[in-house]
């Protein structure tokens, strides 16, 4: 259809990029060009300059990057006033979100919307929150799910839970009869933490820092690269950690791992649901927004 050529081409004009285009859109680099070649010929015009290190938009570009946009709203906004002149929520949804609520939270909301909304098709796509942004930025999902802070250009941000981080040990672990666990007796334990640059890490390194300890204090056993793994080395008896208190529910439930407060101060972060205030929201999208609004969370941490 005509409208993925346009969101191709306003993908590859916002990222600059034939590349991160075809990573955000999943199409392989030769077919995003094929999609601007073909919009090309129907101009009969150049639309991107590729003659220096970055892409860049033409004259002719800048035109209909300008059209492309309204169109696509277009569209939106169609699709939504024949579902409301039909009275029939159904259409698609593409939701982007972080690691800890795509994998750990949105399977059982996702789940329970479409017992009720069964003609909506969802889509969901898990990333880091930068990828998410740059998804949402591009209109190659509907909305964003995202943890910590989000900068609020562009972007409706609104609180949509709250998530605390816990420490986790194994059940054959001398802490694992206890409901807490002081800062400084953590410090003196092998430790696994996530890989540098995580939001995870980040921010349990602030909170190391408002207690005046830095990571060299730490005895560090493992560095690993995902949620999952961490918890499999923590029941392996690897060191101890700390998580998403929604990551480990099932272990929780069965055992597997014990789940201990922070003696000092909870170490509490926004989960956030993040749109862009340029989209025009479609009805499958306001039904979603008013699912999550009224959706009994706490019910999933029982």
């Amino acid at each position: 259809m005509e409208d993925h050529k346009l969101k191709v081409f306003c993908t590859v004009a916002e990222t600059k990029s034939f590349s991160k285009t075809s990573e955000i859109i999943h199409l392989t680099q030769p077919a995003v060009s094929l999609q601007i070649q073909a919009l090309e010929e129907r101009y009969e015009t150049k639309l991107f300059d590729r003659s220096s290190s970055t892409v860049t938009l033409t004259p002719a570009g800048e035109v209909l990057y300008k059209f492309a946009k309204e169109i696509l709203a277009l569209y939106a906004a169609a699709e939504k006033a024949i579902s409301k002149q039909i009275g029939l929520v159904k259409g698609s949804l593409t939701i982007g979100a972080g690691s800890n609520i795509g994998n750990y939270i949105l399977p059982s909301v996702i789940t329970d919307f479409k017992n009720t909304n069964p003609k909506i098709k969802i889509y969901l796509l898990v990333g880091n929150s930068k990828r998410v942004i740059e998804l949402l930025n591009s209109g190659n999902i509907d909305i964003g799910l995202v943890e910590g802070d989000i900068s609020r250009q562009k972007m409706v941000v609104r609180k949509l839970i709250s998530d605390e981080l816990i420490l986790i040990v194994p059940p054959s672990h001398p802490w694992a009869k206890r409901k807490d666990v002081s800062i400084s007796e953590i410090v003196r334990e092998p430790f696994i933490f996530r890989e540098a640059g995580s939001g995870t890490r980040q921010m349990i390194e602030k909170y190391l820092a408002r207690h005046g300890i830095t990571p060299h204090d730490m005895k560090i056993s493992t560095v690993l690269g995902s949620t999952e793994a961490i918890k499999d080395a923590v029941e392996n008896g690897l060191g101890v950690s700390i998580i998403s208190r929604w990551a480990v529910r099932k272990e929780s439930k069965y055992g597997t791992l014990k789940a201990l407060n922070i003696k000092e101060e909870k170490m509490v972060r926004d989960f956030s649901l993040v749109i862009n205030k340029n989209s025009v929201s479609s009805n499958s999208l306001e039904e979603f927004l008013a699912f999550l609004k009224a959706y009994p969370f706490d019910k999933l941490l029982q």
